[in-house]
């Protein structure tokens, strides 16, 4: 079954929330969200969308590309972020999934939704076509993607040359460091803060983070 037609199954169409009578859950109203960071297979947070899919709380819908043309870009300790900048950057990558109202709580929270450190705002999507469905025009989607906060959005785009990324690869994440191997005296916050803060690139050992905490240290 290609990805146009397990999206038809479910009676999306270009929703970013349907009704799922497959989901295990207390609710079968899903929300459909673009991930395009750690949260893909193959990435540090994809564990959390594991546990949810075999819960029956998440299912993996397929490839999927942004419509428009949007910034993302990497801030402290290579975490990748999506700024609401349209007409800037590229159109990203990544992939599409169908979350239950739980498993959507669990990503809030993995995000940082109420801490500030990101939003959950509307994208524009189409679905990267199978082999077997290139004859068939592009499908579009309207999902959900968790981009950088807007409080520090536009010093975050500056912080990167205002250059962004088309995908989130293993050459990208090259040097991300997980939450619990991060100093733990540091909020995130503290994190985007002192990276922001950070002129330039760091030495080629040291990442811009460390190299301030170090320095506060002393």
């Amino acid at each position: 079954m290609g990805a146009a037609d397990r999206l038809e199954e479910m009676g999306m169409g270009n929703h970013n929330s349907f009704h799922n009578d497959n989901t295990s859950t207390c609710s079968s109203i899903s929300t459909l969200i673009f991930t395009y960071g750690t949260l893909k297979h193959g990435f540090s947070n994809h564990t959390l969308l594991q546990d949810m899919m075999a819960s029956g709380d998440a299912a993996f819908l397929g490839l999927c590309r942004t419509a428009n043309q949007l910034p993302l870009v990497c801030g402290p300790y290579r975490v990748p972020f999506l700024l609401n900048f349209h007409g800037r950057g590229h159109p990203v990558s990544g992939e599409l999934y169908s979350v239950s109202p739980r498993a959507l709580a669990r990503m809030d929270d993995l995000e940082g939704v109420t801490r500030g450190h990101y939003e959950r705002l509307p994208v524009r999507g189409v679905l990267i076509q199978e082999e077997e469905e290139e004859d068939h025009d592009p499908l579009p989607i309207e999902a959900e993607a968790y981009y950088a906060h807007s409080t520090y959005v536009e010093a975050l785009w500056k912080r990167n040359g205002e250059k962004g990324y088309q995908c989130y690869s293993e050459k990208e994440a090259k040097g991300y460091v997980k939450c619990k191997d991060r100093p733990q005296h540091l909020s995130f916050m503290d994190q985007i803060q002192l990276f922001l803060s950070s002129p330039s690139p760091p030495p080629s050992d040291l990442h811009p983070i460390a190299a301030a905490a170090t320095t506060a240290s002393k």
